[in-house]
């Protein structure tokens, strides 16, 4: 299967894929953190190579409900609705199968719910932060390893220069999930 992971620069859902045996791209803006394939650009640059699935995180920053305090200069500066039609662009895309993923956000309210919330203690991880999914032909995740001591480190993350990154990072149970309960699938069990 071809696997795009738009919007990822840490390479770690691109990587679960890779180990399952999958041809898996990272594209982000931003350089790879780790040596693996990866386009440095607008995803919309390779969108259209004959992509089987595609797993998108968008950024947050202008969408996220944890920054609702800066909604008002958001939606007059137009940066909001521009977070928004990026995701509706990805939404719409003509990918077999498409998981977009982000925190609770204003994607529920100005575009639609998403099919599945997730925790990372549901795949492993001790941190509570609270993930939607949008899922087109794909079945939701099944938890692989509930955590029950719970910590709200990511919220309580203390500022700095990479904050926003080593918030926005995918925990490995969650892409480690996505590969093992999402390789088998292909594009002929989403026709039927």
């Amino acid at each position: 299967m071809r696997v795009l992971v738009a919007c990822e620069y840490s390479g770690v859902v691109r990587d679960a894929f890779i180990r399952n045996g999958h041809d898996a791209v990272s594209c982000d803006l931003l350089p790879t953190e780790a040596q693996g394939p990866h386009y440095t650009g607008d995803v919309f640059d390779i969108i259209s190579m004959g992509w089987d699935l595609m797993i998108a995180h968008p950024p947050c920053t202008h969408l996220s409900v944890s920054g609702a305090r800066h909604f008002a200069a958001k939606q007059a500066s137009g940066v909001q609705q521009q977070a928004l039609e990026f995701v509706l662009r990805l939404m719409e895309v003509d990918i077999p199968m498409i998981a977009i993923e982000n925190p609770i956000s204003i994607i529920s309210s100005r575009i639609r719910k998403p099919d599945q919330i997730i925790q990372p203690w549901m795949f492993g991880h001790g941190e509570t932060k609270a993930t939607c999914l949008w899922l087109k032909n794909l079945p939701k995740l099944i938890p692989t390893d509930i955590v029950e001591g719970r910590d709200n480190r990511i919220h309580r993350m203390p500022p700095s220069k990479d904050r926003a990154k080593l918030r926005s990072r995918t925990y490995y149970g969650i892409g480690d999930a996505m590969a093992t309960q999402w390789h088998t699938l292909t594009s002929a069990d989403v026709e039927g």
